[in-house]
């Protein structure tokens, strides 16, 4: 991700880079940090920018897009950044849209910050007029008069890139008067909407919210399965007792068969034992007969 803030002094533009390098772990690239930096390294760019700083003139732009340049190579800019200071003028966006189109990378959104001067002054007296009943010290640079000039100086050098970024359909404004986490909230969405973030945080929190809905319905759940087990508990003994009482039945019926089997295999057994006694006796009846006739 890599993101210009635009706005004027007091905007709140310094506020919502901390911010933004919190929540999406870029690192915010300020010019007069990487100027120093650059020198105190030694760097190529760096003596040459130490060299003109010297004498007392103004760095190039030439020299300042070669630091921002050995800048983003560095490791911890690979996942963006948010550039503080720079561009200020037309020139140096030019410059800065040849040096990401040299090493194939894209300007993903430009955030105007807009605010009203006239609030800004009045917020600037009125700490002013507190830090003075405090008898705290004011700096020379956090005063009206100051503010009025470096207003006049945003309008004339910087405000022209709101132009400039508007034709190239980069530019997003953002009203800067609202309370620093709604700029934040409403930052956030313009870069969803730019798709220049995937929506992880909502991912995180719709993650969170089915966890928290799956702890919820896990005690409901436990207590219906409990119910259930209870319900086929409850179940088991009159199954049970259902089937002792069929096993005892089926038993009964054995017993009534086998008694029954019993009852009339005797009377057979009767039957057989009387017709075997009643030949018997007629056999012998006979051989008497028999005998006696055969004696005369």
């Amino acid at each position: 991700m890599r993101i210009i803030l635009l706005g004027p002094p007091g905007s709140g533009k310094g506020t919502q880079a901390q911010l933004l390098v919190q929540r999406y772990g870029i690192v915010q690239l300020s010019t007069g940090e990487m100027l120093r930096a650059a020198v105190a390294a030694g760097t190529p760019v760096g003596l040459k920018a130490k060299e003109i700083m010297a004498s007392g003139g103004l760095v190039p732009d030439e020299v300042v897009v070669g630091i921002i340049s050995d800048r983003i190579d560095q490791p911890d800019a690979k996942r963006g950044f948010i550039l503080d200071g720079f561009p200020r003028t037309v020139p140096q966006a030019e410059a800065l849209d040849d040096l990401l189109r040299h090493k194939h990378l894209k300007l993903d959104a430009v955030i105007e910050l807009r605010v009203n001067e006239s609030a800004l002054l009045s917020r600037v007296e009125t700490r002013v007029a507190q830090m003075r009943e405090r008898g705290e010290e004011v700096r020379l640079d956090d005063t009206p008069e100051v503010l009025t000039k470096r207003l006049a100086s945003y309008r004339s050098q910087t405000e022209p890139l709101i132009h400039y970024y508007s034709e190239r359909r980069k530019l997003s404004t953002i009203d800067g008067m609202m309370a620093i986490d709604e700029v934040t909230r409403a930052i956030h969405r313009q870069l969803l909407a730019l798709g220049a973030v995937e929506p992880k945080t909502h991912g995180k929190t719709q993650g969170k919210s089915h966890a928290r809905s799956a702890a919820k319905a896990a005690p409901a759940n436990r207590g219906a399965k409990k119910t259930k087990s209870a319900k086929k508990a409850a179940k088991k003994p009159a199954k049970a007792a259902r089937k002792t009482a069929k096993s005892a039945k089926s038993a009964k019926n054995a017993v009534t068969g086998t008694k029954k089997a019993g009852k009339t295999t005797a009377k057979k057994t009767v039957k057989k034992a009387a017709k075997k006694t009643v030949k018997k006796g007629a056999k012998k009846a006979a051989k008497k007969v028999t005998k006696k006739r055969a004696r005369r």
